[in-house]
């Protein structure tokens, strides 16, 4: 291996659900995140740059809980005014916006699969 090759950018996260039409009705109608295509069993959510995959046979692949040690931060200009946009899609909350460290600021939620979720930036 050289020097020159490095692993530099995540282009998809691949969540497992159970239900995607659920999850897609969540992430594309709740979190507003644009639906880019959609195959049978998959569909796949522009992230700004990186593309979030809703796949039922992973979902199906995990024995028992499939949401595990995941966390998908969601990067956003104000802390607190993404948590009020959500909130008002009938987004819940497992924290109200608190300060992380220094200027930063960041609350948690979960997907209907209980994927960890959260929105972290300035305040």
């Amino acid at each position: 291996m050289t020097n020159e090759f490095a692993l530099n950018r995540v282009s998809v996260i691949m969540l497992g659900v159970r239900d995607l039409e659920r999850s897609l009705a969540f992430y594309r109608d709740r979190l507003g995140l644009n639906l880019k295509n959609q195959i049978p069993g998959f569909a796949f959510l522009d992230s700004a740059g990186t593309t979030l995959c809703l796949s039922e046979p992973l979902g199906r692949t995990a024995a028992g809980q499939i949401a595990g040690a995941t966390e998908v931060v969601f990067g956003v200009e104000s802390v607190r005014a993404a948590y009020e946009a959500l909130r008002a899609r009938g987004v819940s909350f497992l924290n109200e916006p608190r300060n992380v460290s220094g200027p930063m600021w960041a609350a948690a939620f979960t997907d209907p699969d209980g994927h960890k979720l959260s929105v972290f930036g300035p305040e």
